[in-house]
């Protein structure tokens, strides 16, 4: 199916595209990855997460970017690397939506639509996300009276942005490349410890 971007519509914006005080606040994320991001080394940021990252969950990744966002590990690479090119608002507003979605009580509802607006798409937003003035027209209307699916064309372009654009150059990273390498090595090794212990034993010969 093909995905209609409306005019002037924006990729992931990298430096040049952030406001002063959304860049001071992707300067501190970066300097919190800051081992990640000189090393390209994923694997120092999943090895301590259980259940441990497989070869065949990392492999997965590439299949689509839903699979990606449904891996614990696979969100958390992504995100950092996100973290490196300036644009971990556009995940951090997804998840803010998801949760958002997940609300239960409706009289929440309001305050904490207002906070992912002024965070996120407000014309002062601190970590403003790149959207068309159709759709945070949109949903500003929608705040007049939230609903949980105010948000749902803001995210969905959010959405389709990371899935076109920021999901292919993760999986082109040096980072994504060198994880995989990795685990296909630590694969390869345990495969041959587990073909050696499967081996019987080489009995003696009885002396003639």
């Amino acid at each position: 199916m093909d995905i209609y971007f409306p005019s002037g519509f924006p990729m992931c914006r990298g430096i040049t595209g952030l406001s002063n005080n959304c860049l001071e606040r992707a300067k501190r994320l970066k300097a919190c990855v800051g081992g990640f991001l000189q090393r390209q080394d994923l694997s120092s940021l999943c090895k301590y997460r259980k259940p441990r990252l497989t070869l065949e969950e990392c492999l997965m990744w590439k299949q689509s970017f839903e699979k990606l966002l449904s891996s614990k590990h696979g969100l958390y690479a992504f995100r950092a690397f996100l973290v490196s090119e300036f644009s971990e608002e556009n995940i951090a507003f997804y998840l803010a939506c998801e949760d958002y979605k997940r609300t239960k009580s409706a009289a929440k509802m309001p305050s904490k639509a207002k906070r992912i607006y002024e965070e996120f798409i407000g014309s002062e937003a601190p970590r403003e996300v790149n959207i068309d003035y159709e759709t945070r027209d949109i949903t500003q209307a929608n705040l007049k009276s939230p609903t949980a699916s105010c948000f749902d064309m803001a995210q969905y372009r959010i959405y389709i942005l990371m899935e076109k654009d920021c999901h292919p150059r993760f999986l082109r990273s040096a980072a994504y490349r060198n994880l995989v390498n990795q685990l296909t090595v630590k694969s390869a090794k345990a495969r041959s410890k587990k073909a050696i212990a499967a081996r019987p034993p080489i009995e003696d010969e009885e002396p003639k």
